[in-house]
């Protein structure tokens, strides 16, 4: 199944584009969403969830159209919104038996059989009867993941699902968004570019609204392939080169700044050609330099 959007566009009354005729086929698998804050990607999320209508444009799942059959499409959809509330004196067990029952499995005994199923799937059984006020934020993060699979989904959207979590939960997190992303459709919408690189075979850059890139990981590294240079310099020169080179990004590294620079030649004689990763990737496409011709 493939999620295929269509010219999708939003503007707020405000007068902000948060989508400008936006297209995309997402197949199935991990999908990741990369952008900063403000690129326009929750906007994207909750129409595709149908939590908000678009302006203008399609967007097709299968055969459901999203945009105008949503109560067809909540029944396929799973949903992980990057804040969730849940009543913090409820257990996990009666919590996820209860969004079970929202989502209309009635029997009992069927109902059962899925919440201990789902506990079990996201290593929670042990805490189930522990309320959720009281998890760590990856175990509420896994426990979000539970309630996004009630109903056997064919679209799962996660949005900002590793921020606050230890290298720990992250992996387990991790572990376990790979797993349900080899049969449905999981969009993961993130502005940490190694949680794409980590584990999506597609992926696609917005920002301002916009669709930069669409493609897979390694095709987006291929476009920066001998135009990445870095160098250590002190932090009294760092005014000097954002003035004189195409700096993408910079960081400090030992209280040094270390700078990454896009050109398709050596810059200067002390600068050292380095592989791209996919944050030199992402900086370029935000930066608008792997949209127009290398210097």
């Amino acid at each position: 199944m493939e999620l295929v959007i269509n010219g999708l566009s939003k503007t707020y009354g405000n007068g902000v584009k948060a989508l400008d005729n936006v297209s995309l086929t997402i197949p199935t698998g991990m999908f990741g969403l990369l952008g900063p804050n403000g690129a326009g990607k929750s906007s994207l999320m909750r129409i595709l969830a149908t939590l908000q209508e678009a302006d203008a444009g399609t967007v097709m799942l299968g055969d459901l159209d999203v945009l105008n059959q949503k109560h067809e499409v909540r029944k396929v959809l799973g949903y992980l919104p990057q804040e969730f509330g849940v009543y913090p004196k409820v257990s996990a067990y009666q919590m996820l038996d209860h969004i079970a029952l929202l989502k209309g499995v009635i029997a009992n005994g069927e109902r059962k059989q899925l919440v201990e199923a789902l506990l079990q799937k996201v290593n929670l059984w042990e805490h189930r009867n522990r309320r959720i006020a009281g998890f760590s934020g990856g175990m509420k993060q896994r426990f979000g993941i539970a309630q996004a699979l009630i109903g056997d989904p064919k679209l799962i959207i996660v949005d900002e699902p590793t921020a606050g979590l230890d290298p720990g939960e992250r992996n387990r997190f991790y572990n376990l968004l790979t797993e349900i992303g080899e049969n449905v459709v999981v969009i993961l919408s993130t502005h940490i570019v190694q949680d794409v690189q980590e584990l999506c075979n597609n992926m696609a850059i917005i920002n301002m609204g916009q669709l930069l890139f669409a493609g897979s990981p390694s095709d987006a590294l291929r476009a920066a392939e001998g135009h990445i240079w870095e160098k250590r310099i002190s932090k009294s020169e760092l005014e000097q080169h954002l003035a004189a080179h195409r700096v993408i990004s910079n960081k400090l590294i030992a209280g040094s700044p270390v700078i990454h620079v896009f050109n398709s030649t050596r810059p200067a004689d002390d600068f050292v050609p380095v592989e791209p990763n996919l944050e030199d990737v992402f900086f370029s496409h935000i930066n608008g330099i792997l949209n127009t011709t290398a210097a």
